[in-house]
């Protein structure tokens, strides 16, 4: 009686560690549905949406990429349990959804020339007319007799300068709505028209090491690239009060690698990437899954920052 007693512990753990397995790849089968049912949702409302939900459609594509990462791993681990079951389906932001993704960064990109023509005929267009307006009353100003030019002069003259200095504020959100022709410079030497720019424009050091080899990549893939890059040049400029950044775009052993690094104030990443202000953070982020990229960001109090985009590179692509 004894003796049996340890091939019934064992044929029983066994049976508890079947049931166990089956409930998981049970478990895994609703899951694939439930996710599927979730894409067909969010793609039907990707087709039929306007320009003004295409955040929310980001948003939804890319919890759509996490919801199926999630089931994969699951998957996988059941998998290795068993030597057998459910495997994975594969990278969960390449997997035939990216027709769908283009079509959400077209939409944002058409958001953009709107706001581009807005702002070019409204308020680009009321700060100029304002500075003739100030110039016009500094002559007229001149003709006065008596002590009244002397009071009038200095205050139009700040007057204007306050204007000039919105104006140039408002014609550089001009210039980074609008991004060169990507098509006819290249997506390198776009980012070096970019880097100039930007150097000229804040009066940072940087330093910039592109590489101009042919990427490969589809238009809106180096549309988001340069993007993402933009975004990551401006949170330097709004928070990092850095000395000197280094840009950086170069061939990998899997793909391409963008890279933005200073030697500003840095920060908590952690932190960072829980408080909704972090607008520029999530939407570098979406850009680059939505093209099949990861995004990295590397930083610490006092160490600066380095914004990485890994984008990977099918080989018949190479």
């Amino acid at each position: 009686m004894n003796a049996s007693l340890p091939e019934e512990r064992g044929d029983d753990l066994q049976a508890q560690f079947d049931a166990i397995t089956e409930g998981l790849r049970a478990d895994v089968r609703r899951l694939r549905l439930e996710v599927a049912r979730f894409g067909r949702g969010y793609q039907s409302q990707a087709e039929t949406s306007g320009v003004d939900q295409a955040p929310g459609i980001a948003r939804a594509f890319r919890r759509y990429g996490q919801l199926k990462m999630a089931v994969d791993h699951i998957a996988s681990s059941t998998a290795f349990l068993t030597g057998a079951g459910d495997q994975p389906a594969g990278d969960a932001r390449l997997d035939g959804n990216m027709d769908v993704a283009h079509r959400v960064l077209d939409s944002l990109e058409a958001e953009r020339e709107r706001l581009y023509r807005d702002v070019h005929d409204g308020p680009a267009q009321v700060l100029a007319n304002a500075m003739f307006e100030v110039e016009y009353l500094e002559r007229v100003a001149d003709r006065v007799p008596g002590d009244l030019p002397a009071t009038l002069r200095p205050e139009l003259a700040e007057l204007k300068a306050r204007l000039r200095s919105s104006l140039e504020s408002v014609r550089a959100m001009i210039y980074d709505l609008r991004p060169p022709m990507l098509a006819e410079l290249g997506l390198a030497a776009a980012m070096r028209d970019y880097a100039t720019e930007f150097q000229g424009r804040h009066g940072t050091a940087l330093e910039c090491d592109v590489d101009d080899a042919a990427t490969g990549l589809a238009p809106v893939q180096e549309l988001a690239v340069y993007r993402v890059m933009q975004e990551a040049l401006q949170n330097v400029h709004k928070h990092a009060r850095a000395i000197a950044v280094r840009l950086g775009w170069g061939r990998t052993d899997d793909g391409w690698s963008l890279s933005c690094a200073d030697d500003g104030v840095g920060f908590d990443p952690l932190r960072a990437g829980r408080r909704r202000s972090s607008v520029g953070l999530i939407a570098m982020r979406e850009r680059a899954e939505l093209i099949g990229g990861s995004l990295y960001v590397l930083s610490s109090p006092g160490q600066g920052t380095n914004i990485r985009l890994e984008l990977p590179v099918p080989r018949e692509a190479d």
